[in-house]
């Protein structure tokens, strides 16, 4: 294995100086961190991709794959006319061994299929029957198609073991800041805490999802999950506007301690920069998981958003982190400070640059 000198114009991205070449590190670095540190443990990842989310699911599945250290396993639900893509594509991948998936079609319960599939976007309502369908599955992290990881996932996957006696499901809050929050000013229906969750980046114990029967405001009757969802359609489905993420605060609502929520870097949205800067939490730390909603990486509203998802999406697997992605991406983000994103664009590369220093450092102890 060929050493490569890697050097950095800001200190803080400084990093190891010698340091094993791309091709060694994926044959020899991550061999070493999967089979040997994590020789059986795998992260179940979920995805929903209808319509032209195609591009948009692959880069999503690419930020993944770049920083994750255990085995990964894609549960990808996709129209028919998808699948033959994404296999040709995921094939594609170099990681044999360490990344596998499964394709599912989009699937309902047959007696009320149609409600379902055209509640808020196509096939986003898939979701909430995972823990039906996936029955072997013990536990799995769910996100929306427009999810970008500047993080390893096994991260996020670490808070299940944080989880209390009673919590199912972690999510993050949908505002920090009340006064521009959706919920707590439009909602017709109850929500949880002040100002609502987003389901977009979902954590779930899917046995206990199973095992747990809900309290709720239909019946003094305790339902479980395969029961709850259609009685709350039926009863809400004049009220609600953003689909079976309002199923979830209604569900979540009236079972709080079922729920663990998590710091806003783990799901940064438009909403968080747009009308000023109001995640403390990346401002710190940096973005944990990036969240393109509205479309943002396919339009210029918001063009610190869309430079993150074009570096990522351009990056060539086994090319250097420094000078094919970060440096890139740091030149592009200086050219959005116009915006109000713009002006905080370092909290987009804060994290991003400590993964690439931490995955270099793994790749040095897999020599």
């Amino acid at each position: 294995c060929k050493n490569l000198s890697v050097s950095f114009w800001n200190s803080y991205w400084m990093l190891p100086s010698d340091v094993c070449g791309m091709n060694c590190f994926w044959e020899a670095a991550f061999r070493y961190d999967y089979m040997k540190t994590h020789p059986s443990e795998k992260m179940h990842l979920a995805v929903v991709a209808c319509g032209e989310r195609l591009e948009e699911t692959v880069t999503m599945l690419r930020s993944a794959i770049i920083f994750s250290i255990k085995p990964l396993h894609f549960h990808i639900f996709a129209e028919d006319q998808l699948h033959e893509s994404f296999k040709d594509i995921l094939d594609e991948f170099p990681y044999e061994g360490k990344v596998n998936y499964t394709l599912y079609p989009i699937t309902f319960p047959s007696e009320s299929a149609a409600e379902w599939k055209k509640l808020f976007k196509p096939c986003a309502s898939q979701r909430l029957f995972l823990p039906l369908i996936l029955k072997n599955v013990d536990s799995l992290l769910y996100v929306d198609t427009d999810i970008l990881f500047l993080r390893p996932v096994d991260d996020i996957w670490s808070f299940l073991g944080k989880f209390n006696s009673t919590q199912i499901a972690a999510m993050a809050p949908e505002h920090e800041e009340p006064r521009i929050g959706w919920y707590n000013r439009f909602a017709r229906h109850p929500y949880y805490g002040v100002t609502g969750i987003n389901s977009g980046v979902m954590l779930m114990n899917m046995t206990r999802i199973r095992r747990k029967y809900f309290k709720n405001d239909m019946t003094p009757v305790r339902l479980q999950w395969g029961e709850i969802l259609m009685p709350l359609l039926k009863k809400y489905k004049l009220n609600i506007t953003w689909g079976d993420q309002d199923l979830l605060n209604i569900m979540f609502f009236h079972n709080p301690e079922s729920l663990y929520v998590f710091p806003c870097q783990w799901n940064y949205r438009p909403d968080h920069c747009i009308y000023g800067s109001n995640c403390k939490a990346a401002e710190e730390e940096g973005i944990f998981i990036l969240h393109g909603n509205r479309g943002v990486y396919h339009d210029d509203k918001q063009p610190t958003f869309r430079a993150v998802y074009e570096a990522i999406k351009n990056y060539s697997f086994g090319d250097d982190l420094v000078h094919s992605l970060l440096q890139p991406l740091e030149q592009e983000l200086q050219k959005t400070m116009h915006t109000y994103c713009g002006r905080v664009y370092k909290v987009f590369i804060k994290q991003l640059a400590k993964s690439i220093r931490d995955l270099y450092a793994r790749r040095s102890k897999g020599r």
